[in-house]
């Protein structure tokens, strides 16, 4: 065994391992990749190469295919498991395409034939060195995605806000147990989202989770579609068919848009919760179930339980653990966060290569009111990346509306309180914020619009802390 190891390594240092029957070959390779900076050691064949696998960890190995007692495709195969972080190129005279593809599926990176010259050595080993660091680049990135989404995320939901993340460290609580949850919010914030998180976060993720949309279904058939019905139940029913419930069997039910459920309905509904049992229309019999209920709504249920328009009692039976989702923006600092999701979603579906948001458009982006929330943020980002040229966003990719505050908002923004100098500074910061948009953030051709002096315009973009 020819073992020349030096004492000393530094971190960028590569190990590598010559395995060759020709003494030759494994002087000549050795004594270039020594010149080179790669650590050498050196074995005769594939048998003696296992031995030395078993002892150290090698970055690359230099593996001739014919040799005595074990060739280099043996080789491979018996030393697959300690050779995994290893890139192997294989070297020889007899080779050909198959044994080459032959080798690649055993685990060598790639494959160079007798009889080459030095620098086809070093090219092959450069080539595997850079795709060993983009290797290690790629799983530290994973890595780092992975560690950020399990901060940001719970199911499919996103969202570094303090409101989000108290909300998914509720919802991940609820995924544990078979408590009723009732998720209240607007519409576009994500209920179903994460409904779908709680159930294939818990138990149950195994099994269906079945959405059903109250509104969504004509109240003459609700009930079949809920409970099921029995042969000649109706005219129509020609056969048995399982409910919803019934589908849902040892998993979920969503029940969106619960505050639509018609009052008849209501009483059937507070029947399956109590003895989780159902009765198929047309049916004498009952049928017990294993289901777990998930409900939502955007409407206010307590307000319209006070209106009388929802059972009171059952809004106490559904409403065992609350989840509000919050309006977009009310989440301060996830409309980037969200913004790079969908870039990267429509990125992929669409086939494009949008990069980044232009600094403008992205605070146009985050002063939006988002009336329609992250649905909303989600139907503008694929239109943009529909339109854009290139790889960036630009404010002209976005509807003309985007962050255009209403009439409302601006009413409601000046005539918040009663001090006439905080209604100043609301429309002062308005007006130079339209100006520095109007002169595509050209300061001293706004600071003449607005009829102050530059340095005053700059002190007061300071003083209002405006980014554009």
């Amino acid at each position: 065994m020819e073992n020349k190891i030096s004492k000393e390594r530094s971190s960028d240092t590569k190990r590598l391992l010559i395995i060759d029957d020709e003494e030759n070959m494994r002087h000549m390779l050795s004594a270039m990749l020594k010149r080179s900076g790669y650590i050498v050691d050196t074995a005769s064949d594939g048998s003696e190469g296992i031995k030395m696998v078993e002892q150290t960890q090698y970055d690359f190995i230099l593996c001739d295919l014919k040799m005595p007692n074990m060739g280099g495709m043996e080789f491979l195969e018996f030393a697959r498991e300690k050779i995994e972080a290893s890139t192997v190129i294989m070297m020889s005279a007899y080779g050909s395409i198959d044994t080459a593809v032959e080798a690649m599926k055993l685990g060598a990176y790639d494959y160079i034939s007798k009889p080459f010259k030095s620098d086809e050595v070093h090219m092959t080993l450069k080539k595997a060195e850079e795709r060993e660091s983009l290797r290690k680049e790629n799983l530290w990135l994973k890595e780092r995605i992975r560690k950020i989404g399990d901060e940001n995320t719970f199911g499919n939901m996103i969202g570094k806000s303090k409101a989000m993340q108290a909300l998914f460290s509720l919802a991940e609580k609820a995924a544990q147990y078979k408590t009723t949850v009732l998720i209240s919010g607007a519409s576009g914030t994500g209920k179903e989202l994460i409904a779908k998180g709680i159930h294939y976060g818990g138990v149950r993720s195994s099994m269906p989770i079945v959405p059903v949309n109250c509104g969504g279904i004509p109240e003459n058939l609700l009930e079949s579609e809920l409970f099921g019905y029995k042969k000649g139940a109706f005219t129509g029913a020609d056969q048995n068919k399982k409910g919803l419930f019934e589908e849902a069997e040892g998993g979920t039910i969503f029940l969106d848009e619960i505050g639509e459920l018609p009052f008849p309905l209501q009483v059937k509904l507070l029947r399956v919760l109590q003895e989780s049992e159902i009765r198929p229309v047309g049916s004498s019999k009952i049928k017990k179930i294993d289901v777990r209920v998930i409900a939502a709504s955007a409407k206010n249920l307590e307000g319209e339980t006070k209106k009388g328009k929802f059972r009171e009692d059952l809004f106490y039976r559904l409403n065992v653990l609350s989840i509000k989702l919050p309006l977009l923006k009310e989440r301060e600092g996830d409309v980037p966060l969200l913004c790079q999701f969908f870039i990267d979603k429509y990125n992929e579906r669409l086939g494009k290569e949008i990069k980044s948001i232009a600094p403008l458009a992205m605070s146009l982006l985050i002063s939006h009111s988002w009336p329609g929330n992250v649905r909303e943020l989600e139907n503008v980002i694929e239109r943009a990346v529909v339109l854009a040229e290139d790889n960036i966003l630009l404010p002209e990719n976005f509807p003309a509306g985007v962050g255009m505050a209403t009439e409302t908002d601006e009413i409601n923004g000046i005539f918040e309180g009663f001090s006439i100098k905080a209604a100043q500074r609301v429309i002062e910061k308005k007006l130079i914020i339209k100006a520095l948009k109007e002169t595509g953030n050209n300061r001293t051709h706004a600071s003449r619009l607005l009829e102050i002096s530059h340095p005053s315009l700059l002190s007061k973009i300071k003083s209002y802390n405006i980014i554009l």
